[in-house]
């Protein structure tokens, strides 16, 4: 049976190859003139490479579904898809420049921390770069000369996370996040707070998980009241199910993004929901973009950006999502 994966990229390929016959042909049947004179846009076409750097840390269950859809579309268009993963926003801007001074043929950037790579992508948009930034930064992708932004607007995403939760009928949160520094992540939690009523946060470091999982059984502890917890990535979220078992706490777990373990926490009832951004699009889709604006000068979003989520995996969808995420792709 052709899968999903080969059935969109299918669609994508007929879609590329339609916008190009017609960009060849034109509407005077290939004068390369349009209606008022001017010339039309030459599509470059040719051979395609794009450097896609996020900051997520090395074997993130998160990213690598980023990494597979880059890596899918790369594959399903004949682009040349080179990843780099690094949560230092130092190294991070480090491989933009290298990317740059390779002469790659679009970029796709997350931003976590806008600032700390202002420079870089600067240097990659004064260099003719096209660039697409994903996941994190939308409010400053513009500003940074991006040709558009892929992702779930973060603040929407928490609110209506928080109301969620609200409506549960739950009365004390605790958000826990995961990266200081983090604008996303921030605007997550600010957003759940407009959703909720007045909410607690917790920092813990993602890549030291004992202490993560320390961190919010000391929460947990010292505060019994506390009935919800909102964490901001799928790997946390099972520390804060470990430590909702160990203290023996009444509070219910919910997550943003989805992995195969919180799939089978959502069937098991030891989290609530998933806010799901389907992070698989944001890899897939910049490099889809990046072609058709190669080969036929196309451009999506019309400033605004390309929403990929929030949805919500709960026990009513979670088989028919989770079989997907088991591939890796969602």
């Amino acid at each position: 049976m052709t899968s999903h994966r080969s059935r969109l990229g299918a669609l994508v390929g007929l879609t590329a190859a339609g916008l190009v016959l017609a960009a060849c042909s034109g509407p005077t049947g290939g004068s390369g003139k349009n209606g008022g004179g001017a010339t039309d846009p030459a599509p470059s076409g040719g051979p395609l490479k794009v450097a896609v750097v996020s900051h997520g840390t090395p074997g993130d269950a998160f990213w690598n579904v980023v990494k597979n859809g880059a890596e899918a579309a790369g594959k399903e268009l004949g682009v040349e898809v080179q990843y780099q993963a690094n949560g230092d926003p130092a190294a991070q801007s480090k491989s933009i420049d290298n990317a740059v001074a390779q002469k790659v043929g679009g970029l796709v950037v997350s931003m976590a921390n806008p600032d700390a790579l202002r420079d870089s992508i600067g240097k990659a948009v004064q260099a003719g770069i096209p660039v697409i930034t994903v996941n994190s930064g939308e409010q400053r992708s513009s500003e940074f000369g991006a040709l558009m932004h892929v992702g779930q607007n973060e603040g929407i995403a928490g609110e209506q996370a928080g109301k969620k939760l609200k409506d549960a009928g739950k009365r004390k949160l605790l958000c826990v996040v995961h990266e200081a520094g983090n604008v996303g992540l921030t605007q997550r939690c600010d957003g759940a707070e407009r959703g909720f009523g007045t909410t607690q946060k917790v920092q813990v470091d993602i890549s030291n998980p004992t202490d993560a999982q320390a961190r919010l059984k000391g929460a947990l502890q010292s505060d019994p009241s506390i009935d919800a917890v909102l964490t901001l990535n799928p790997q946390v979220a099972g520390n804060a199910v470990n430590a909702v078992k160990e203290t023996g706490a009444k509070a219910q777990v919910a997550t943003f993004d989805l992995n195969s373990d919180v799939v089978a926490a959502i069937k098991g009832g030891d989290v609530l929901f998933a806010v799901d951004q389907q992070q698989y699009l944001q890899g897939y889709l910049p490099v889809v973009f990046l072609k058709l604006y190669k080969d036929n000068a196309n451009t999506v979003g019309g400033g605004r950006p390309v929403l990929t989520g929030p949805g919500f995996v709960e026990k009513s969808n979670v088989d028919a999502v989770g079989r997907n995420a088991d591939r890796g792709t969602r």
